[in-house]
């Protein structure tokens, strides 16, 4: 794998409709240089309300394969204010490389458009590898059904995450190992459970029914888990790295001031989180590092804000592992191997590496040498170099980065009703009044119904296993040091 680096890009294009002037606004921010640019206003249709955003678009360590890939979820967010709030961007049309929509020139890809047009997957549409680079790619903004009139100022940003295809199939839950209250089939706790189908789950001390041995937050032992709770079955797409300190920066940046006052976790120089500012000049000086001291709250802030959804625990194990037999407490690259990260090289500037021999986790509170040092995570992707394999890199099945280690990830549970209600609904772009996710069914601010999965940088090895479910039903809805996450979307 090469080394990965995580920034994005935003752009932004301030649209006068009638005069078709526009003037362009450049901010910053990656993801594995993920690069949009040269964002313009193409043709607008007075009849059908509608205008053509066009860009460019670049990343690097892409791939598609008979397996899986990678791809970018892009959006739009928009202003009629002159940026003093934000809103979601309503594409025109659902489907792949929908009528208007132009897949540009250059590395060939798909435009798939899911049904609620909240954004748009690109990826490749045959199978390679290497570098990305489009030009001229064209999405259709119904602004009509956003309620925007054709006289409007409009100030539009495009935004970028890249996300891993998760294809569907049957996967096993539990390793078969001795981790805290990790899935089995009943009655033998070494046979992991075989999930094969989206169907509902029986739960409970039966033969053949998916069980798990009780501790104090691994859960209440009870079900059924309800067929709309996601399973894993049904293939999605992860966000491949945790959500970046640039990322929920520009966050803070596009929602309201109030909303923000919420947001901000206001913990600039503690355990190597580096937001600081003020409103609406959020920023981090280490834009590229994953983001800690995010509650529950904030993450699905963040999760309904970009249109994706928390994801499950299932779900979880699914990223990691793929269809692979178990291997007994195993981590998230499929062995017991795990070597712990001390020591960073040069600034951290999105290009540092670690120069510890053979390290693939952040893991048992070590207090780095070297880099801005300190005790806190890493960037995301950090010990993938050209030479590294899925073990030294410390990718899952599927190449998501740091599933086990780094910070908490956040899915919501099978261990309690709250978690089980959970129907995998997505986020449509907008937060209530005081900056909260309103989606039906997510688990609320007081993280009743989430979990922790796959440990952090703060606590020991045996945490970052990737079916130990010691705090899968802990319910904490503070912000702490060791608290991250990412999210997911249904595949369309």
């Amino acid at each position: 794998m090469k080394n990965e680096k995580i920034k994005w890009h935003i752009y932004r294009i301030c649209l006068l409709f009638f005069i078709f002037c526009f003037c362009l606004l450049l901010n910053k921010a990656e993801a594995n240089n993920l690069s949009v640019s040269n964002v313009s206003i193409g043709s607008v249709s007075l009849g059908q309300v509608t205008a053509a955003v066009q860009f460019d678009i670049s990343w690097d360590n892409s791939w598609r394969t008979s397996t899986n890939y990678d791809a970018a979820w892009v959006f739009i967010k928009y202003s009629t204010n002159s940026g003093i709030s934000w809103n979601h961007g309503t594409l025109k049309a659902a489907g792949t490389n929908p009528a208007g929509f132009s897949r540009g020139s250059g590395t060939l890809l798909d435009i798939i458009v899911p049904l609620d047009k909240k954004g748009a997957f690109l990826q490749r549409s045959a199978n390679g590898s290497g570098s990305v680079s489009t030009s001229s790619i064209q999405f259709v903004w119904d602004y009509g059904a956003d309620g925007v009139i054709s006289t409007s100022t409009v100030r539009v940003k495009v935004y970028a995450i890249e996300m891993v295809y998760i294809p569907a199939g049957a996967f096993y839950a539990g390793s078969g190992g001795s981790e805290t209250s990790a899935f089995y089939t009943y009655p033998t706790t070494t046979n992991a459970y075989l999930i094969s189908s989206e169907n509902a789950i029986n739960v409970g001390a039966t033969s053949g029914y998916l069980y798990y041995p009780s501790s104090t937050s691994g859960g209440d032992q009870a079900g059924p888990i309800p067929v709309d709770f996601p399973k894993g079955y049904a293939a999605f797409y992860m966000m491949k790295y945790e959500t970046s300190q640039g990322q929920y920066a520009d966050f803070l940046n596009t929602i309201t001031s109030a909303q923000a006052s919420t947001r901000y976790p206001a913990q600039n120089n503690n355990y190597r989180h580096t937001i600081s500012g003020t409103y609406p000049n959020y920023s981090a000086s280490r834009p590229d590092r994953a983001c800690n001291y995010l509650s529950w709250a904030d993450l699905c802030a963040y999760a309904d804000w970009a249109a994706l959804r928390p994801f499950t625990e299932l779900e979880f194990e699914k990223a990691v592992r793929g269809p692979s037999v178990p291997t007994p407490n195993e981590y998230a690259w499929g062995n017991t191997t795990i070597a712990q990260a001390l020591a960073i090289s040069g600034t951290e500037d999105g290009t540092e590496t670690i120069t510890t021999t053979g390290a693939n986790c952040v893991y048992g509170s070590a207090t780095f040498t070297g880099g801005d040092a300190g005790q806190g995570p890493l960037r995301s992707g950090i010990f993938a170099t050209g030479s590294s394999t899925r073990i030294t890199s410390g990718a899952s099945y599927y190449g998501v980065m740091e599933l086990s280690g780094n910070l908490w990830e956040r899915p919501v549970t099978t261990g309690n009703s709250t978690g089980r209600a959970f129907t995998g609904l997505h986020g449509d772009g907008k937060l209530d009044g005081s900056g909260n996710a309103n989606v039906t069914y997510w688990p609320q601010t007081d993280a009743i119904g989430a979990g922790y999965r796959g440990g952090n940088w703060n606590n020991d090895a045996t945490y970052a296993r990737a079916s130990d479910r010691y705090y899968a039903a802990s319910t904490y809805a503070y912000r702490i040091y060791n608290f991250g996450g990412r999210a997911v979307r249904t595949s369309p």
